[in-house]
């Protein structure tokens, strides 16, 4: 039984509404996403759709399948490769007021839920790039919907839609498993409990950890590196936040004016007699907080978490101005979500040139949480690492053409991280360059190549760690780039020359799982 007053099935459905909502957030990313350049995720993903594998360091293969396949149909340019994250967020918006519509909402609650998901800053950020990220909004909303028509309709074959989801999912992105520790949670301290002795709850869960057993076999082979990658991030580059830094952060990744919904959702969901069948989600949300919040897990992990409960938002909401006759309450709700998403749409959305968007978001008073153990920019991450390759690529070029012919033959170029090779990778190929290597992630995985020692330019590495290992190291010019991150405004190139050490040797001591 459903557990509330009215059935899904005889509520006013808002699909066309939502569709237009979608639409208008599908057209905002295709005018807007070409405005900045490459991110720098997106130029290592490039690489590793290069190499297609079973797992990399850093993340499942699923999102770089989905880039390879999206490459050969419409190319590598920035809207082509943009496009899944697009379309991910489109289904997400239609997705959220559909899940409303199950939650019993009508109209209203349905188009009040997906317009707040419109609005959500970092949702929005999350579709004008292509990463894992995007499209795990969409597992995440995916599995819920499902979990709440096993809960509606009773019919406990839905669990192999969801063992399917879960499955794929964590082969995306496996943060995955958080949303299924807190649906666990949520179901054992629920009335709900008895759905998880049924055999199709079980046979979701072997059909999901069958799904991503390529991974684990993957990671087998490979020594687990990924368990590495987690241990050294959490050490060395994630920001820990306090609770209330991390709660503060959920204010600005969601708007200040969708707090309100989502807290009223999730008070619904705990609380309400209405609710009371979904209890679980809102246990559920309460769980994985818990867990990212003692894990130190980034505050934008949290993310995919909030759809659900602006679903059951709009649901209260809807059912409050209506118990009470407060009809202005539904517009002024309305109007409240889109005008604070206008004024913060600038800070998520590349529509302003960068020198704008510095003092647009200098005016208004929003600063990016710090998520990361490094020095502030002048813009944001999640703009900076958008800036400076092409330039960046354009300078090691000329240095690798003013080698001498024989050194030029031999010279392999190094990049001190993921996003400097993978700009050498995918801009170099107009220049003549060869392919890039690294230690940093993958990269390393991959291995030197053909390189000898010989001849190395290299960017992105302190000479305090270059000296010790060739016997000549030359600064042979220097990265000038106004907007990039802190660390890549100046950025010098050297030509390094004659390993003193055996190549092998000196690659093992230059891996580095960040």
């Amino acid at each position: 039984m459903s557990g509330h007053a009215t059935r899904p099935g005889s509520v006013p459905d808002a699909t066309g509404l939502l569709l237009l909502l979608a639409f208008a957030k599908t057209t905002l990313h295709f005018a807007t996403n070409a405005n900045y350049g490459y991110f720098r995720d997106e130029l290592y993903y490039l690489a590793c759709a290069d190499h297609l594998a079973w797992g990399y360091v850093d993340h499942p293969p699923f999102s770089i399948a989905v880039l390879a396949v999206t490459r050969s149909l419409f190319g590598d340019s920035l809207l082509a490769i943009r496009l899944p994250a697009v379309l991910a967020g489109a289904l997400t918006v239609v997705l959220t007021g559909w899940l409303a519509r199950e939650l019993g909402g009508g109209r209203f609650a349905q188009v009040l839920a997906a317009l707040t998901f419109v609005f959500m800053p970092v949702a929005l950020g999350m579709a004008t790039f292509y990463s894992m990220n995007a499209l795990d909004l969409l597992f995440w909303l995916g599995a819920v919907y499902v979990l709440v028509r096993v809960i509606n309709t009773g019919d406990a074959r839905f669990w192999v839609a969801f063992g399917v989801i879960v499955g794929v999912g964590m082969m995306n992105k496996i943060s995955v498993g958080f949303l299924v520790f807190g649906v666990l949670v949520g179901l054992a301290l629920t009335k709900q409990r008895h759905l998880l002795l049924s055999a199709w709850f079980w046979l979701g869960g072997m059909i999901a950890g069958l799904l991503f057993l390529p991974h684990v076999i993957w990671q087998l082979a490979n020594g687990f590196p990924t368990l590495e990658f987690m241990r050294n991030a959490s050490a060395l580059k994630i920001q820990a936040m306090s609770v209330g830094a991390y709660l503060g952060a959920q204010v600005l990744y969601t708007s200040p004016a969708a707090v309100p919904i989502w807290l009223g959702g999730l008070t619904y969901l705990l609380f309400a007699r209405a609710a009371g069948a979904y209890r679980a989600l809102g246990i559920a949300y309460l769980a994985i907080l818990a867990l990212l919040v003692v894990q130190h897990g980034k505050a934008y992990y949290l993310a995919p978490a909030y759809p659900m409960l602006f679903a059951a938002g709009g649901v209260a909401y809807e059912r409050l101005s209506g118990r009470h006759g407060w009809r202005w309450l539904q517009p002024v709700l309305m109007g409240l979500v889109t005008v604070v998403g206008l004024v913060v749409l600038p800070i998520a959305v590349p529509i302003l040139p960068p020198e704008l968007v510095v003092r647009y978001a200098t005016a208004i008073g929003i600063q990016a949480p710090q998520e990361e153990r490094q020095q502030r920019v002048v813009l944001a991450q999640h703009f900076a690492d958008r800036f400076g390759w092409e330039n960046m690529v354009a300078t090691v070029a000329r240095v690798y053409q003013a080698l001498p012919p024989e050194d030029r033959a031999r010279a392999a170029i190094f990049g001190g991280n993921y996003g400097e090779a993978g700009a050498i990778d995918f801009f170099g190929r107009r220049h003549g360059l060869p392919h890039a290597i690294s230690g940093h992630n993958n990269y390393w995985l991959w291995g030197p190549g053909g390189t000898t020692g010989e001849v190395v330019i290299v960017v992105g590495a302190p000479r305090a760690q270059l000296d010790p290992l060739f016997e000549d190291v030359t600064q042979a010019a220097t990265v000038q780039s106004e907007y990039a991150m802190a660390y890549e405004t100046t950025l010098p190139v050297y030509v390094c020359r004659r390993l003193k050490r055996p190549l092998a040797e000196v690659w093992q001591a230059l891996k580095r799982y960040t």
